[in-house]
């Protein structure tokens, strides 16, 4: 019976995802001079132009590359579609390859997309992976920023049980907070990733007043910080006040999961890092995976950590599937 109703759980739980659509194009360089000559400060992140985008693509194209669907809700729907959970996903892109190559790469992992397009080109996301692993981005947001409050009908949310929102979405106030609204009006869970210090810094006074109508809070420590300007405990307090679940991830020292009045600590071990991207993204879709299958919040944080441990040990923000199928047999997912 046990092996049963958690099927049926994993049937009945699905979750929605609404984001910046992007591609990665992945490049790893031999050295960070490269960096200095394109003007990208090393493990930034840099939104830019087409014309900067062509020209970060001729500097590059002497490295091999590779292609993978991008976007930090993206990331983490397809993680979630991976570990077998019911996963949709909204966003836009344009009327291109790339375009086609995104929405293809989503299906085929299992993702259900609801996909707006116009002739315009489709984000791309530069990767650029210095030796050490670390990762500077360039993006050129393209048809992912015509994502807007529009495009968003009730329809959408109905039959989905969480609504995943990537937290760059606030750069467009009324898309983000009508996706809120609507997910909580058809029935949704809403699940935050607070995206970037930098973001939340930004709109920290929109983002308090909104923290009441979210259900689960994803924050690193930075990002805990400039929402709450406390220490990383002092954070999971504040925000668990106000949220179903806060988690607060803390570096080498793992996670802090409080829900009500539980609340537990989730180390991490030590890995081979080839590449950071996707970490965070990989973390929320084992933790959300780990809810879903009924697992409690120590074993949804093992959960999440096993993705991001196995993501950060790759180029770019995927799972090799000998690494998935290690995974679901760790965790009879």
């Amino acid at each position: 019976m046990k092996s049963v109703r958690k099927y049926n759980n994993r049937m009945k739980k699905s979750v929605l995802g609404i984001g910046n659509a992007l591609v990665d194009i992945l490049t790893r360089i031999d050295n960070d001079n490269i960096l200095n000559e394109l003007g990208l400060p090393k493990g930034s992140m840099q939104l830019i132009d087409n014309s900067t985008s062509e020209q970060i693509a001729k500097t590059l194209e002497k490295f091999e590359h590779s292609m993978a669907p991008g976007g930090s809700a993206a990331n983490t729907i397809h993680g979630l579609a991976k570990c077998g959970v019911k996963a949709g996903y909204i966003g836009f892109t344009g009327n291109d390859e790339v375009g086609l190559f995104f929405e293809e790469a989503m299906k085929s992992a299992g993702v259900e997309p609801i996909m707006f397009h116009d002739d315009v080109p489709s984000g791309i996301a530069h990767a650029i992976i210095s030796p050490d692993g670390e990762r500077t981005f360039a993006t050129n947001l393209g048809a992912a920023v015509l994502l807007n409050e529009s495009h968003l009908a009730l329809d959408i949310f109905k039959g989905w049980d969480y609504c995943y929102v990537e937290g760059y979405l606030i750069a467009n106030r009324p898309l983000f907070e009508k996706a809120i609204k609507m997910a909580k009006q058809s029935g949704c869970k809403v699940v935050l990733d607070l995206a970037s210090y930098n973001v939340v810094d930004a709109n920290r006074d929109f983002l308090l007043k909104l923290l009441p109508d979210i259900d689960i809070v994803f924050a690193n420590e930075e990002e805990a910080k400039a929402l709450t300007h406390s220490t990383p405990e002092e954070s999971l307090e504040f925000i668990a006040k106000n949220c179903e679940i806060a988690v607060v991830k803390v570096g080498k020292r793992g996670s802090l999961i409080k829900r009500g009045d539980e609340k537990v600590q989730v180390g991490v071990n030590k890995v081979n890092v080839v590449d950071t991207t996707g970490a965070g993204d990989m973390y929320a879709a084992g933790f959300m995976a780990g809810l879903i299958n009924g697992y409690d919040l120590k074993k949804s944080g093992d959960l999440g950590n096993c993705l991001a441990e196995n993501v950060i040990q790759n180029l770019g923000a995927k799972l090799k599937e000998e690494q998935w199928k290690q995974v679901h047999t760790s965790f009879r997912l």
